[in-house]
């Protein structure tokens, strides 16, 4: 991996907890974390988001929205049947999943704009283990000064980010 492959997350000095700072190489845009900063014992609900490394697993996007996106790494068209699954109960607990769905889950197709583009990140995707937070994104900001635990970017810093993203890109969340 070469620096332009990584992503640097910090809490910006002298703010609230939930103003971070988004790095990728010499540039430097601002980003929303959890309500609660950024921790390393991350549970579901906490409002926190997870430090560490982070591979890009994929992502999506609103088409409707946004008309054909060119990317390198191929996000995946969202549809209103989209959804993940933040029930630490369930089987398909932090996975995608379609709707409708009986159990506690997102609503990926948002009228909000939040999750007009979303990268997910493997924050408990590859292995998995229950409670331990699900739906950790990066996606754009909406009216919250927080998230619940993704990181959150404005739609201009994430058109210029989008280009750069690949199957070998990775986010690190600084503690």
């Amino acid at each position: 991996m070469d620096r332009s492959d990584l992503i640097i997350v910090r809490r910006k000095p002298g703010s609230s907890k939930s103003a971070g700072l988004l790095q990728v190489d010499s540039a430097v845009y601002p980003c929303i974390l959890g309500r609660n900063g950024i921790t390393s014992r991350k549970r579901e609900g906490d409002r926190a988001t997870p430090g560490g490394e982070f591979p890009v697993l994929g992502g999506f996007f609103r088409r409707d929205r946004l008309g054909f996106l060119a990317n390198r790494f191929g996000l995946n068209i969202l549809k209103p049947t989209d959804g993940w699954c933040d029930e630490p109960s369930h089987p398909v607990y932090n996975r995608p999943i379609k709707l409708p769905f009986s159990a506690s889950h997102e609503e990926m197709f948002r009228g909000d704009g939040l999750y007009d583009f979303v990268l997910v990140l493997d924050w408990n995707f590859r292995r998995r283990a229950r409670f331990r937070g699900s739906a950790i994104f990066m996606h754009l900001i909406d009216q919250k000064p927080y998230t619940a635990g993704c990181i959150a970017i404005d739609r201009k810093a994430m058109l210029k980010l989008l280009p750069r993203i690949k199957p070998q890109t990775r986010i690190r969340v600084l503690l």
